[in-house]
């Protein structure tokens, strides 16, 4: 038991836990909608966007949150009216503008190389710089995502399985992309000194994949890919710990072991499933 408890006399442990807990339940809510959605490549795209945009804050002496925050919402709004007004494919508009967000990050870190390695944290996480008010910022988020899934729960469901079909019934589907922008851009921002800009994505995809395996229920998909996120999150500060591996890669990569089982025993239950109607049937 005193190996369990060891890590928590360390400050960085507590608030480190704390934010990967938090991150794990943002990413986990949010993913079921990109996933759903088909967009799982929005989560890697915009990632680097914002990316461009905390530079840029960091250069003109912005507010981080403030100005990351706001160059990622107008690169995802950007990228829905680019796919609504042309003829060019969402993947397509997500990797011209999110590319090209991430290039500007990349040109005035080699004019200002002073603060490299504080993006070097950026890119790869660095839970070791996480504070209270980071983690405070980060539950914030969550806690306001989680209101606005509540109660615009119909709406996004509706959105996300025919958008078409929901703005026949009345449902302002452009209005819950935007909203959904915003707080796919928020999630991302706070989340990134946790896992790091190069591997928001798959946690914000992997629990949602892994929970589809497991049931067909929506509200079931949502509760197992928030369980999933946090589950992770708090194993992986331990796992990183006691193995001295980088926090954002240790909780990733348990992410998708869990993902690697959940797909062994459902591909197993479908085999002995088969096997069972074909014993029947003879």
């Amino acid at each position: 038991m005193t190996w369990l408890l060891e890590p928590f006399q360390f400050e960085f442990f507590r608030t480190g836990t704390l934010a990967a807990l938090t991150a794990g339940i943002l990413c986990g809510m949010l993913g079921v909608y990109i996933v759903l959605r088909g967009m799982s490549y929005i989560g890697h795209g915009l990632s680097h966007a914002i990316f461009g945009g905390a530079v840029v804050s960091f250069v003109m002496q912005w507010n981080f949150y403030l100005g990351a925050g706001l160059w990622g919402f107008l690169s995802a709004v950007l990228i829905q009216q680019t796919v609504r007004r042309t003829q060019i494919t969402a993947d397509a508009a997500i990797g011209v503008i999110t590319t090209a967000s991430f290039a500007i990050g990349v040109a005035l870190i080699s004019q200002y190389r002073r603060f490299t390695r504080s993006f070097d944290a950026a890119l790869f996480g660095n839970i070791l710089g996480v504070q209270w008010s980071d983690v405070l910022v980060m539950m914030a988020v969550t806690a306001t995502v989680a209101i606005i899934i509540f109660f615009a729960y119909k709406q996004l469901l509706f959105t996300t399985f025919d958008a078409e079909v929901a703005q026949v019934y009345g449902v302002r589907t452009q209005w819950i992309d935007t909203l959904f922008a915003l707080m796919l851009a928020a999630a991302i921002i706070v989340s990134m000194q946790v896992l790091g800009v190069t591997l928001i994505a798959a946690a914000l995809v992997i629990p949602a994949i892994t929970a589809r395996l497991m049931t067909d229920s929506f509200s079931r998909m949502l509760f197992l890919s928030v369980g999933i996120g946090a589950v992770s999150g708090v194993l992986g500060m331990f796992f990183s710990y006691y193995l001295d591996v980088a926090s954002g890669a240790t909780i990733v990569l348990l992410q998708s072991a869990i993902f690697g089982v959940v797909l062994t025993v459902e591909s197993m239950r479908k085999v002995a499933a088969r096997r069972l109607t074909h014993t029947h049937v003879d």
